[in-house]
């Protein structure tokens, strides 16, 4: 996800549309509240949990030039995906 100046936060769900949906109104404290988070650029679906968290650990430790790649290869317009779910 992301905001108006592309900081970019990454974050696992159960459940990507509530997730999202939480996010652009605001109800999670924190750092998506603080910085306005309100986008949804890029995602992946997991059969499992496990898969979804290790992941999310691996992405979370790429540089940002390597997580702005992975959203252009998919996204290069850096549209909000949400509606489309």
């Amino acid at each position: 996800m992301t905001n108006h100046s592309r900081t970019l936060y990454i974050g696992v769900t159960g459940s990507v549309q509530r997730r999202v949906w939480e996010h652009k109104e605001k109800l999670i404290e924190g750092f998506t509240k603080k910085y306005n988070i309100d986008r949804l650029v890029y995602y992946e679906f997991f059969e499992d949990f496990a898969g979804a968290i290790a992941r999310e650990k691996q992405l979370k430790h790429w540089s940002r030039k390597k997580k702005i790649w992975l959203i252009e290869k998919e996204n290069s317009l850096w549209l909000d995906l949400y509606d489309g779910l």
